[in-house]
C-alpha cells in the first residue's frame, strides 16, 4: 500500500507540533525551577541572524498549516505572530493542530500533482509531491530542530529522544 499525501502531512505535522509543545513545557519548567525570566527564554536565538524561539514556533505552525492549504485548497487560519508567552505559544500550537486535524484524507485527492507556486525567494514551481518532500517537510523540521537547539543552548535538559518524541 502506497503512502498518501495525507499520511505524509497531517500525522507528521501533528506529531512534530506535539513534540514542540512538550519541549516548551520543559522549557517553562526550567524557567520556573531556575527563577529565570520567561522572556529571556522565549526571545533566545542561536545566532543573531536567526529567528528567536517564538519565531521557530510560528514558522513551524505556518509551514504546517500553509502546506495543507496549498495541497488541499482548504483555507488555513491566519495568526498574527504576536505570541509573547509560553501559554500563547502553546495556544498557537493547539490551534494549528486543530486545523490540521479538521482536514480529511479525501481533501488531499490529486494533491501530489497540484502545481504549487511560492511567491518568494525565486523558487521554481513544484508539483505537490516535490513541494512536500523537498521544501515543506525539510522546512518544518528545520524549525522544530532549531527550537530544540535553542532550548538546549539555554540549558534546558532535553536530548535527542525529546526531539524524536515519546514512543509509547
Amino acid at each position: 500500500m502506497a503512502l498518501s499525501m495525507y499520511q505524509l502531512t497531517v500525522p507528521a505535522f501533528v506529531r512534530g507540533l506535539k513534540v514542540m509543545s512538550a519541549l516548551l513545557k520543559k522549557a517553562e519548567a526550567h524557567v520556573e525551577q531556575h527563577g529565570s525570566v520567561p522572556d529571556a527564554m522565549i526571545s533566545a536565538r542561536l545566532a543573531d541572524d536567526m529567528l528567536p524561539l517564538t519565531g521557530q514556533v510560528q514558522r513551524a505552525s505556518d509551514t504546517s498549516k500553509m502546506t495543507v492549504e496549498r495541497l488541499t485548497g482548504v483555507p488555513a487560519p491566519k495568526f498574527e505572530d504576536n505570541e509573547t508567552s509560553f501559554d500563547q505559544l502553546q495556544q498557537r500550537i493547539a490551534n494549528t493542530i486543530a486545523f490540521l486535524e479538521s482536514v480529511t484524507p479525501e481533501q488531499f485527492a490529486d494533491s501530489e500533482e497540484r502545481t504549487i507556486r511560492l511567491n518568494f525567494g525565486g523558487l521554481p514551481d513544484f508539483t505537490g509531491a516535490s513541494y512536500l518532500l523537498t521544501f515543506a517537510l525539510p522546512n518544518f523540521y528545520f524549525h522544530v530542530a532549531t527550537a530544540h537547539d535553542i532550548l538546549r543552548n539555554q540549558g534546558v535538559k532535553i536530548g535527542k529522544l525529546d526531539y524524536l518524541g515519546a514512543f509509547a
